[in-house]
Parts: structure tokens; sequence; C-alpha cells
């Protein structure tokens, strides 16, 4: 029998990955339906807001682990379980397909004066700014996140009608391209004009809690959403942290908002999530996050993150300024790919393309047996 009280919360981490599949039949699982197998769970115990000692469940004791639970708390495992080995459903953006089955990067381009790292690069200049989203669309970005409004701590709300102003010519001229475009807003008239433009998935920070209609306009338009996690209210995105326990606090958040989504008419397989790397929090608790990323396939939906050139690249690295942090943002991008996320959020979409062209390559030849 167990030793894990019944009133308990449990949380599966997928852990001990390994090169590739071949003779370990009942010994492995696939992660969300792509190029990495684990043979473990990492089972996060939480009890009365206090994790108890951890438990390392391998796949071929995880029946006899679940029997061992009680009724609710074998069900809640079982439907983890169940979403971390399943494919993440494609999207039809268009023209064009977005696949899951392997790391893919979105590249960045901001439409503003004032973002933390490139704010006013393509500020007035729609043409430049789209001619910059065909460069990374060749360079080998999936998708082109165009956004009006800086989120940086400190930046000021910018007018609904100056965002569109801002987006809307980059966003006509890309879609009519056919690139595949998020529009990265939190508001409900730049979310319609965006989506009428050519846009074909909302990237909201604030999970669609800063606009009160956002939530049925993504519903009706049937479009899939990127929601992010921050701890504050709907505008809040850099409220001061207090965390006792980021990941699981950060797991919880995002899972409540995922139910919201699905019960308000968006479906679950339209989901991603983006656990908000540097949105009210600390660098204890980036560094929490990230370690523990793949835990967050629990959800059962495709994975963004969003680290490049952050803040905690610099506190780990002598300060280095926004435009110094290259060789930081490319170590996250890996360290993502190596846990199973699907869409890497980048500034530098060429070097970025690289490193996961290096990590495929590793995939690829661990996965080729032997002989």
């Amino acid at each position: 029998m167990t030793d894990i009280p019944p009133s308990a919360s449990l949380y599966f981490r997928p852990t001990g990955f390994v090169e590739a599949p071949f003779g370990l039949d009942g010994q492995v699982m696939r992660l969300a339906g792509g190029l990495l197998w684990f043979s473990a769970f990492d089972v996060i115990v939480v009890d009365g807001g206090e994790r108890l000692a951890p438990k390392l469940v391998t796949i071929d004791t995880l029946d006899d682990f679940i029997g061992s639970l009680s009724d609710a708390q074998a069900q809640r495992a079982r439907t983890a379980i169940a979403r971390i080995g399943e494919p993440r459903a494609p999207f039809q953006l268009g023209e064009r397909v977005l696949r899951f089955d392997e790391p893919r990067i979105a590249g960045i381009l901001n439409v503003t004066p004032d973002s933390f790292s490139d704010g006013g690069r393509h500020s007035d200049d729609p043409q430049g700014a789209a001619d910059a989203g065909f460069a990374m669309s060749s360079r080998g970005a999936a998708m082109i996140d165009v956004g009006g409004e800086s989120t940086r701590p400190g930046a000021a709300d910018v007018w609904e009608g100056d965002e569109i102003e801002r987006v809307i010519p980059v966003i006509e001229r890309l879609a009519a391209s056919g690139v595949a475009i998020s529009v990265d807003t939190r508001k409900v008239a730049v979310m319609e004009a965006a989506l009428s433009a050519g846009a074909a998935i909302v990237n909201d920070v604030s999970a669609l809690r800063f606009d009160d209609r956002s939530l049925a306009l993504v519903a009706a338009a049937g479009c899939p959403v990127i929601i992010m996690h921050h701890a504050g209210k709907g505008h809040e995105l850099h409220a001061d942290p207090d965390y006792r326990d980021p990941l699981v606090e950060v797991y919880d958040w995002l899972e409540n908002r995922v139910e919201e989504l699905v019960k308000g008419g968006v479906a679950r397989d339209k989901i991603v999530i983006d656990p908000g790397i540097g949105f009210g929090k600390a660098l204890q608790h980036n560094l929490a996050l990230i370690n523990g990323l793949s835990l967050f396939h629990g959800l059962g939906c495709p994975i963004m993150l969003g680290a490049s050139r952050k803040r905690l690249i610099g506190a780990l690295s002598n300060e280095a300024p926004a435009d110094e942090r290259l060789g930081g943002s490319l170590a996250l991008v890996t360290l993502g790919a190596a846990q199973g996320v699907q869409l890497l959020r980048v500034h530098d979409v060429a070097e970025s393309v690289q490193a996961l062209h290096v990590w495929r390559g590793l995939r690829d030849a661990a996965l080729i047996p032997a002989g």
C-alpha cells in the first residue's frame, strides 16, 4: 500500500528520458506523440499546501502505483497520464498546417517603439516590419507572432486604435504571402481586426482575462489561442511574485484556466499553454518552471516557451544586456526541446532554427536502430 494520504494532490512529471525506445516495451512512454521517450514519472505529492517526500515511479510499475491510490487520485492520475502520451492535434492555419510532432520556432515581430529587446526597430514602417517577418519565415520560423503593445515591466497601455494601426498593415502583408501569423494582444478589438486581416492564432498574455469579451470572440472564431500564466489580475502582468511552490501553482492556474476556456466553448485541442517566464516571477521561480517544463504536458495542450533574451539570462550572465543574450536564449531553446516543448518563441530565428536542427539530428541518429 502507498503511504500517500487520500487528501493529497498528485502531479506527474515525465523524467528519465531515453535515447530510443527499442527493446524497452512496457518500460517507456512516448511524450505527446513527439520525438521523446521517458522511463519514469517524478510524482509530486502535495498535501495541505506542502510537498511530501518525492516519488519516482517507473513506467513498468505505474499500474501498481495507480492501483494503490484512492479512487479520486487514480482517476486524476489516469487522465493526466493519458494526456501526457496523446499526440497534439495539428493546427490548420489557412493554407498552412502547424504540426506539433517536433519543436517549432515562432518568430517575434514587435511593431512597437518600446519593447524590451527590439522596440522601435520596425515601428512606423509596415513594409519593413513585413520584410522582417518574411525573412524569419524563410529562415525556418513556423509562424510569426506580431505584437503592437509592449508587455515589459512599466510599459504604458496602448489604445486599441493605435495598436490596430500598428499591426494590421503588417499582418495583411504577411497573410497575403501565406505566412502563418499569431497576433500578440490582450484586446478584443485588436483580435477581431487581426483575424479579419489574416492572423490565424490569438496569443494573449492575459489568458483572455484582460477583456471580458475575448473568450466569446475566440470561441466564436474557432481559432487556436495561446494563454499565458501571470499571477495578477487581467491587466497586472508583473504583479509582485509570491509563490510557495511555483511549478505546482502555475500548473494549477493553467489547468483551471484551460477548463474555463473549454467551458466557454474553446476546444481543448486548440489551446496552447505558456508558463509565462519573466511575468511576475523572480529568478528562482523562472528556474523552477524551466526545470519542470515537462510537467505541463499533463494539461494535454501544446506548450509554448517564451524565454528569448529574458531577464533571467542576464541575471545568470553578469547582467548581460538584452542584445547580448543569444547564447542563453539558445540554451533555453534546446532545453525546452529536450522536455518536449512544441513552440519556442524567439527573437533570433536563424540561430534558434540551427540549434533545433542539431538537436533534431541527434534525435534522428538515436532513433535509427543499431545494426
